[in-house]
């Protein structure tokens, strides 16, 4: 289930993927980001089995399927909505259907109409929760994992936005 990079990556989406696999956190879920678009609505990522990743029956540790698929709808949505939003992850359930044996693939995607819908809940409402799936599958298609995200989400007040400078005060 190799998947297709349907847009190039940007200069700075490249430099965000190398990153990602670097940044010990990450790299230590044993997953790799593969792709990330130039506009961040699309990302893949990779989950291989290897000594790092194995658990005690020689299969893909449950963790590590977590830790591969947990930051990615958090960091599209902070990237795509801008600096005037709030983003937190707030929720997850992870369903294992199968144990993991071989090299799983999640592709991550958020289309304009959903951005669309989170700006206008988002200027009617105090906060927003959106719950995204997403799946881990092998090259056939077989699906070990599924999980879905709920992610919470708000406009930033407008005093918020723009950096205070903290006030001194002296005392006699």
């Amino acid at each position: 289930m190799k998947m297709a990079f349907p847009r190039a990556e940007s200069w700075r989406t490249r430099l965000w993927r190398w990153g990602f696999n670097f940044f010990p956190a990450y790299r230590g879920t044993g997953g790799q980001v593969t792709y990330i678009a130039a506009d961040w609505k699309e990302v893949h990522v990779a989950l291989s089995l290897s000594w790092r990743t194995r658990n005690y029956l020689g299969t893909i540790f449950g963790g590590s399927l977590y830790g591969a698929i947990d930051p990615i709808y958090m960091l599209m949505l902070i990237h795509t909505l801008g600096p005037g939003f709030i983003v937190w992850d707030k929720a997850a359930t992870i369903r294992f259907r199968k144990p993991g044996r071989s090299t799983l693939y999640a592709r991550f995607v958020l289309t304009d109409e959903e951005l669309q819908t989170i700006r206008t809940l988002a200027a009617q409402h105090p906060s927003v929760e959106r719950v995204y799936p997403v799946e881990l599958a092998d090259k056939a298609g077989v699906v070990p994992a599924s999980f879905e995200k709920t992610l919470y989400i708000r406009k930033k007040p407008e005093n918020q936005s723009k950096k205070l400078e903290p006030s001194i005060k002296e005392s006699r």
